[in-house]
């Protein structure tokens, strides 16, 4: 698929506008992870909450526990937001799941009255009719949080990593991601405020989880699983499942939806 065309930081800032908390934003053509390039900012001093950094390719990018995050250049939104969160460290698993549900908020926006399905598969993968459009990661260091996001947005079919995985472009959704970037931060910025002020936002998750219901399987590591069905969600973000009739609490793992 042709690139597209790059972000622009001028025009997400003048989209996104006043009092949300982020800023300033910077696109770069080129890095090898956004995540790591604000943390060495942190550790630097040279970095305040709220800074946002896109790059139009990753060539080091990571996934969830030791994966790679692989994007084809132009084609993705690779965007690290840091946050400095006013509630306790133990609530901080919500970060990564308050950035799915903006992502997920954006795109239905986005999408307006075009019929696709976008959901939450816990903790934070957002997908459309099923399919994976997002991979979220989340980082810490001392009173900050850095918190990833990759957006597959121009890519077709063959570029795609995987069979599960979708691009806005493949869902007939738009692709400009200067428009797609500011929709995200600007959810995001709502979403992360209630969550300061109250820390309370389970019911606006569970909304938009296609997991909560769901008899799921939780992979905890290679060897070791759990099967249930998916009740709620704690205080935590943890993922609360009926396990042969106990209700466990996971704080990690990848989840299968089972049909």
């Amino acid at each position: 698929m042709p690139q597209l065309p790059a972000a622009e930081a001028a025009r997400i800032t003048d989209l996104l506008g006043p009092d949300t908390g982020l800023g300033p934003i910077t696109v770069v053509a080129e890095t090898g992870s956004t995540n790591a390039d604000l943390l060495q900012a942190v550790a630097a001093g040279t970095a305040a909450p709220g800074t946002v950094l896109i790059a139009e390719h990753q060539n080091a990018g990571r996934g969830r526990f030791t994966r790679t995050w692989l994007d084809i250049p132009g084609s993705n939104i690779a965007m690290s937001v840091l946050l400095k969160p006013g509630r306790p460290m133990t609530q901080w698993g919500w970060l990564s799941l308050l950035c799915g549900m903006a992502v997920a908020e954006a795109i239905r926006s986005l999408a307006a009255d075009q019929a696709v399905a976008v959901e939450l598969k816990w903790p934070n993968d957002v997908l459309i009719d099923g399919r994976k459009v997002c991979g979220i990661i989340a980082d810490g260091s001392g009173p900050y949080a850095v918190i990833g996001i990759g957006v597959n947005v121009g890519q077709c079919a063959e570029e795609l990593p995987l069979p599960t995985a979708i691009s806005l472009a493949l869902a007939g959704l738009p692709t400009d991601k200067s428009v797609i970037a500011a929709h995200i931060l600007a959810s995001l910025s709502r979403y992360f405020l209630r969550w300061q002020a109250t820390g309370e936002v389970r019911a606006e998750y569970v909304a938009l989880s296609s997991t909560i219901g769901r008899d799921v399987r939780v992979i905890l590591s290679d060897v070791e699983t759990a099967e249930g069905k998916a009740v709620g969600i704690d205080t935590d973000g943890s993922l609360l499942v009926v396990v042969d009739g106990v209700v466990t609490s996971f704080a990690a793992g990848d989840v299968v939806h089972l049909r």
